[in-house]
């Protein structure tokens, strides 16, 4: 059976609502759900305004209700009545996307929290608005527009947060599509050279990319030489060779040469194009996990309305028999006090509290968590897949030492480099200016500047001739500086291991967790960094779509992943994995697809994240098991078990009892999630003691 795209939840295939993408067929449970996958935009702005109607009608009900006095309002009907007007935008504008949800759940024979909550706080709404017009009709009977208001505030705040989410991510896939330039240069048969807009290109045309430009469609050269950033697709800042026959895709930007390409893929086609169909996939598959509170609504909703049921049946039967003047009274009192003493709001509230606690506290550590349900994920993780370059390593290469030749300095060596460098988009051209700043060594300005592709750079400084090569070797890259010709030193860079990788990767697997590493880099560089690690599990050389291929393996052998990255070339990986951790230092794009962020680079705190998360999902779960354990014990009392002992009065006092009940179980689920943070402090301090012996 298929499932919305949107809630997870499963769709017959006859189900009414659906549309066709690209060929294939999406189900949805409800009109809410179609809207926000056709329409998301559209459907955000419509969300966020029903909230905004919510908060403000519910909050005057809240302080109406508690906090003024009846004398306010010169009798008990006209607070009744203040309340009920203000609970009417909240119940039939903000909370109609419930009833849509409801509705089509009856139609396609399920159960889900969208049921649960419409029957919910309809029931207490029109109870509550029948006390007030008639409150002689069922004396001693209190209201409650604050509870189904507030229900409804709430549940659409978690959406809207969740939709957010979502929007972000599908906003990171879109900002793919952004890397390819509007603008191509077409060469004519006639070898001129026409701007055209880029999509207007086909199979088959032939395109010129100039030094500093992004590549706008896959192909091959077919005339000139150039190094080429593939940074997006390998994660790698080295770049790589392109000459006569070679292939390059589409988001790549040409360095330091001119490159005519004959063109093989457009559009679609393309790689950055199908990265972003790539990523797309990713979020909807993502969004496919079954909802613990539909599966939870799907049992319990049945239960409830058969309990509310049988009691009031029940009772205008037995007072019937008899002949007790009021017995349609009681069984309408009876199937209330069920169904309201059943309303999901200590349910409801179990989650948000407990996950708002641990999302501060994270984030007063460094680490930003942008999708809260990523938590219940990362509890369950047993794999780490980290990305090498970036993550593991620093992002860019660092000088490890510089070796002079007679009559020459480390500063001559350094000060010659960095004038030649100045301008070079090479990521090796970018450490060697670096670090002449740092050591304020004087940049002498440089004339006549000439790249070559593949071998280096040169160029005149102080009337001298200064040439630069670079040739990468197994584990650093080798700058050899000579004037006019003459050797006069060399720069050895090499990309450094993090700090807190060696400690985190140690802890981890000592906990029990699987590590494996995934790169774009060579065999060599792999194995290098691996070793110093200790990581046995490595894949080189792979591609965007091959990290993703690798996490969803492991996922089908049973295993849940976290994947660490950086890139742009990380985004899909992230986005599969079932969470993904993005470093801050990393791109936008990998940043937004990422459920967490870690804020300030430190590994360690993938250490932390799994005691935040492990900790706040134990608690949700003790609040869960009170929420439900409350509704096991008191649905029975209103449905009538105290009777033989109170009396058939006992349901003048039922309707009260149950939102004072309520109250009690909302109050202890809050009073136990503010414990979170304290637990959490202990686990981190026995973790800070344990590393500082790694």
């Amino acid at each position: 059976m298929p499932t919305d795209p949107v809630c997870g939840m499963y769709v017959p295939e006859t189900a009414e609502l659906k549309t066709v993408v690209d060929g294939k067929i999406y189900y949805f449970c409800s009109r809410a759900c179609e809207g926000k996958f056709t329409f998301p935009q559209k459907e955000l702005r419509k969300l966020k305004i029903r909230l905004i109607v919510a908060w403000s009608f519910s909050l005057p009900i809240l302080i109406i209700n508690y906090f003024v006095p009846v004398i306010f309002f010169h009798g008990l009907e006209n607070k009744y009545l203040s309340m009920l007007l203000l609970a009417i935008p909240v119940q039939f504008y903000s909370g109609l996307s419930f009833y849509q949800g409801a509705y089509h759940s009856l139609k396609n024979r399920t159960g889900n929290m969208d049921l649960l909550i419409t029957i919910g706080t309809m029931t207490a709404f029109i109870f509550s608005a029948f006390v007030t017009f008639y409150p002689d009709r069922i004396p001693s009977s209190s209201v409650y527009f604050d509870a189904s208001s507030f229900i409804i505030t709430m549940i659409l705040t978690g959406n809207y947060i969740e939709n957010i989410t979502k929007e972000r991510a599908d906003g990171s896939a879109k900002k793919l599509l952004s890397l390819i330039p509007r603008i191509t240069h077409l060469i004519k048969e006639d070898g001129s050279i026409q701007d055209i807009s880029t999509e207007n290109l086909a199979k088959g045309n032939k395109i010129l990319v100039k030094p500093g430009e992004l590549i706008p469609a896959d192909g091959i050269v077919f005339e000139g030489t150039s190094e080429v950033d593939e940074s997006l697709l390998t994660g790698e800042q080295m770049p790589t060779l392109k000459s006569y026959g070679d292939p390059v895709s589409s988001g790549t930007k040409n360095i330091n040469g001119i490159l005519k390409i004959d063109v093989t893929k457009t559009g679609k086609n393309s790689t950055i194009d199908q990265i972003y169909e790539m990523i797309q996939g990713a979020i909807s598959g993502r969004a496919k996990i079954q909802r613990i509170a539909d599966v939870f609504s799907n049992v319990f909703v049945p239960v409830v309305m058969v309990a509310a049921l049988l009691s009031g049946i029940f009772w205008y039967i037995y007072l019937s028999h008899l002949h007790y003047p009021f017995s349609l009274d009681v069984a309408i009192l009876a199937f209330v006090s069920v169904v309201v003493i059943a309303c999901p709001c200590a349910i409801g509230l179990a989650g948000p509290i407990a996950l708002l606690i641990s999302s501060n506290y994270a984030s007063e550590n460094g680490i930003l968590i942008k999708n809260s349900s990523s938590l219940d994920r990362f509890s369950r993780v047993n794999r780490f897949v980290f990305d090498k370059s970036g993550t593991l390593t620093e992002p860019e290469p660092k000088i490890e030492r510089i070796v002079s030749k007679e009559g020459f300095s480390d500063i001559d060596v350094l000060k010659y480099a960095a004038s030649i460098e100045k301008f070079s988009n090479h990521p090796v051209a970018r450490s060697i200016f670096k670090e002449a700043v740092r050591r304020n060594i004087e940049i002498i300005d440089a004339k006549n500047i000439k790249e070559i592709p593949g071998i280096g750079v040169e160029g005149e400084v102080d009337k001298f001739i200064i040439s630069i090569k670079r040739k990468i070797n197994t584990s650093f890259s080798e700058v050899e500086i000579s004037l006019n010709d003459k050797t006069i030193g060399e720069i050895f860079l090499s990309y450094e291991i993090r700090k807190s990788a060696f400690q985190t990767v140690s802890y981890l697997k000592g906990m029990g967790i699987k590590i494996t590493m995934v790169t774009g880099d060579s065999e060599s560089e792999a194995y290098r960094v691996a070793n110093i690690l200790g990581i046995d599990d490595v894949h080189y050389r792979i591609l965007p779509d091959g990290k993703a291929d690798i996490i969803k393996e492991y996922q089908m052998n049973g295993d849940f992943v976290a994947f660490v990255g950086d890139g742009i070339n990380d985004a899909i990986a992230l986005e599969v994995a079932d969470v993904g951790i993005a470093m801050s230092s990393g791109s936008d794009i990998a940043k937004e697809s990422g459920d967490i962020i870690l804020v300030n680079n430190d590994l360690r705190n993938l250490i932390l994240i799994r005691i935040i998360s492990r900790k706040t999902i134990d608690k949700i779960k003790q609040n869960i098991g009170w929420a439900i354990g409350y509704n096991a014990t008191l649905i029975p009392i209103a449905g009538g078990l105290l009777v033989p002992l109170f009396g058939i009065q006992i349901y003048q006092i039922l309707p009260i009892f149950s939102a004072f009940a309520m109250g009690m179980s909302s109050s202890s689920v809050v009073i136990n999630s503010l414990l979170l943070r304290r637990n959490i402090e202990k686990e981190k301090k026995l973790m800070e003691s344990k590393l500082s012996i790694v």
